[in-house]
């Protein structure tokens, strides 16, 4: 139990380190290019989706078994953890659509990356 748990807060902080990496990339694009700021929440969207889907992968790799409800975890903690950061630097923060969606989102890569990770030779 403790191994799979601490294999959890593994993929939810390489999640968290990848989307970090892969923003500060993608704000370096947005500064020194062209590229139109209306990108800003699809890349945001794929960001996610990505980081969640890698950190899952990894995060169920020793695990080998519940890869769902694991990458479910994964997804689902990174996405509360995100929402609080937002939440505490952002006052006026509210659950609105696009909270809903990516909420979605992270919980279905979660799983896609618990699948991988956990059938991973």
């Amino acid at each position: 139990m403790e191994n799979t748990i601490n294999n959890i807060a593994k993929g939810v902080g390489i999640a968290l380190f990848t989307t970090v990496a892969l923003l500060m990339i993608f704000a370096t694009i947005l500064t020194y290019t062209e590229v139109s700021e209306t990108i800003i929440n699809p890349v945001i969207i794929v960001v996610t989706a990505i980081s969640i889907l890698i950190g899952s992968s990894i995060g169920n790799i020793k695990i080998k078994k519940n890869g769902l409800l694991n990458g479910a975890l994964i997804g689902g903690i990174y996405i509360i953890t995100i929402y609080l950061i937002s939440s505490i630097l952002n006052w006026k923060f509210t659950l609105e659509i696009q909270s809903i969606i990516m909420i979605i989102i992270g919980m279905i890569f979660g799983i896609l990356g618990g699948i991988i990770g956990v059938n991973k030779k």
